[in-house]
C-alpha cells in the first residue's frame, strides 16, 4: 500500500514540475516554484528503511526534472541579436611605415578599440643596399564599427596590396547555449530543493553527485557564451605596412649586380673551403706529433737492432784475375 500511495505522488510531483517547468521556459533564469506539498519528502523517505528504493527514488526524481526542463527549454526559444565574428587581414604600402603604426595605434584608441600586438623588424638583402621596415600589428575594435575604422586604416598608406575579411555567423550556436543553460540552472533549482527534501544520506548523495555534474556543464556552457560575445563583440583587424617597391626592388637591379653578387658568392665560398682546410691541418698537428711520430721513432729503433744482432755476412774471394 506505501509503495502505491509513493508511486502515485511521484507522478503527481513529476506533474506538477513538468507545468512549472513549461511556465517559466519565457523567462532568463526563471526558476520554476517550489512545490508546497508535502507528498514529495514522503516521495524520497519512503525507501527510509530500504536504501535501494531511496537512491532508486531520487535518481527518478532527477531524470523526471531534467527530461521536464529540457521539454520547456525546447517549446520557447528567446529571439537574440544576430552575433557574427568579423576579422580583417590587409597589407598596406606605406612611405614611412612606423608613422603608420603611430597613426593606426591611435584610429583604434578613439574608436573604442585597442592594440593587441605591434612589431617593427628590418628586412633585406645581407649587404645593407636593400634593407627596409616592415611593421606588422593586430588590433580589436568594436564590430560595430568595423567598416569605418578598416576605411580610416586604409588610408594611412599610399595603396592597398592585399586585403582579406572574414565574417562567421556564430548567432545558432549562442542561441543553443543560452537556451541549454537556462535549462540547466533551471535544473540545478530543483536539485537544491530536492537536496532539501532528502531524508537519507544516500539520497543526499545521489543528488549532490546530479547537482556538481550540472554545474560543471553551466560553466562550460558559459564561458563559450563569454567567448562568442567577445568574438563577436570586437573584430580583430592585423595590418602590415611596408616600403613601396619592396617586392620588385630586387628584379630592377640588372646583370652587373647580379654579376657582382655572384663573384662576391664565390670568394666567400673559397675563404670558407680555405679555412675549413686550415682548421683540419691544425686538428691533425697534434694527431701527427703524438701518434706518428713515435711510430715512425718505434720503427726506425727496432729496425737498427735488427741489424745490429744479425750474423755477418761470410766473406767471399775475390773473383780471379783474368
Amino acid at each position: 500500500m506505501r509503495l502505491k500511495t509513493g508511486f502515485l505522488l511521484m507522478l503527481l510531483l513529476q506533474l506538477a514540475l513538468a507545468g512549472c517547468g513549461g511556465g517559466s521556459s519565457s523567462d532568463r533564469g526563471a526558476e520554476p516554484a517550489p512545490q508546497p506539498d508535502s507528498p514529495s519528502s514522503g516521495t524520497l523517505t519512503t525507501g527510509g528503511g530500504n536504501a535501494s528504493q531511496g537512491r532508486a527514488g531520487a535518481e527518478a526524481e532527477i531524470r523526471d526534472v531534467s527530461l521536464s526542463q529540457a521539454d520547456a527549454s525546447q517549446a520557447a526559444p528567446v529571439p537574440t541579436e544576430r552575433k557574427i565574428i568579423r576579422n580583417a587581414a590587409l597589407t598596406i604600402e606605406s612611405d614611412a611605415p612606423a608613422d603608420g603604426q603611430r597613426r593606426i595605434a591611435s584610429i583604434a584608441e578613439q574608436r573604442g578599440g585597442f592594440v593587441v600586438t605591434s612589431e617593427s623588424r628590418q628586412q633585406g638583402g645581407g649587404d645593407g643596399a636593400g634593407v627596409y621596415e616592415v611593421v606588422t600589428m593586430e588590433v580589436r575594435v568594436p564590430a560595430a564599427q568595423f567598416d569605418a575604422i578598416l576605411g580610416e586604416i586604409r588610408g594611412v598608406g599610399s595603396a592597398v596590396v592585399d586585403e582579406k575579411i572574414t565574417g562567421q555567423d556564430v548567432t545558432e550556436e549562442y542561441i543553443d547555449l543560452e537556451a541549454r543553460a537556462r535549462t540547466q540552472r533551471a535544473l540545478e533549482a530543483q536539485l537544491l530543493e530536492l537536496l532539501k527534501r532528502a531524508g537519507g544520506v544516500s539520497d543526499a548523495l545521489e543528488v549532490q553527485r546530479a547537482l556538481a555534474t550540472v554545474r560543471t556543464e553551466i560553466e562550460r556552457l558559459e564561458g563559450r557564451r563569454r567567448f562568442l560575445e567577445n568574438k563577436s563583440s570586437l573584430s580583430t583587424i592585423k595590418v602590415t605596412l611596408r616600403p613601396s617597391g619592396v617586392l620588385t626592388g630586387a628584379s630592377t637591379r640588372g646583370f652587373f649586380h647580379g654579376l657582382k653578387r655572384a663573384f662576391s658568392n664565390g670568394i666567400d665560398i673559397a675563404l670558407s673551403i680555405t679555412l675549413g682546410l686550415i682548421q683540419v691541418i691544425i686538428a691533425l698537428i697534434p694527431v701527427f706529433l703524438l701518434v706518428v711520430v713515435p711510430i715512425v721513432l718505434l720503427f726506425r729503433f727496432l729496425l737498427r737492432r735488427r741489424r745490429r744482432n744479425a750474423p755477418p755476412m761470410p766473406a767471399t774471394p775475390p773473383p780471379p784475375v783474368g
